[in-house]
């Protein structure tokens, strides 16, 4: 898996991290049930620190894409792709909502009446 950061990218870097994970998965870089190199290889890949890497994962394990087990690592989840790019699109639509003014509850109002 090559993982990559934007040092223009003006998002904290362990957004970028969850990110760069995300689009992996969503390529097919990541299959399901995958194991991700441990945190200290991520972050020294990266030019990070551990502490950065982790706090990313941990986003995404809390969207349920990634599953920590114990004596096993982190590994992709069951389901993770469609609920990446799920993910993906909903944060590009409140990033387009808020360019033209919109706020969360305004968007979540749209969505609702859209159904």
């Amino acid at each position: 898996m090559l993982l990559r950061l934007n040092i223009a990218d003006n998002r904290p870097l362990h957004e970028q991290v969850a990110g760069a994970i995300r689009r992996a998965i969503a390529e097919g870089e990541c299959g399901l049930g995958d194991r991700l190199p441990p945190a200290r290889e991520l972050s020294l890949a990266l030019g990070v620190n551990a502490n950065t890497v982790l706090r990313g994962l941990r986003a995404l394990r809390d969207e349920g894409l990634l599953e920590f087990r114990r004596g096993r690592g982190v590994t992709v989840a069951g389901g993770a792709d469609g609920r990446s790019a799920l993910l993906e699109r909903v944060r590009e639509l409140v990033a387009d909502g808020a360019r033209r003014g919109y706020g969360k509850a305004e968007l979540i109002r749209m969505i609702e009446e859209a159904q």
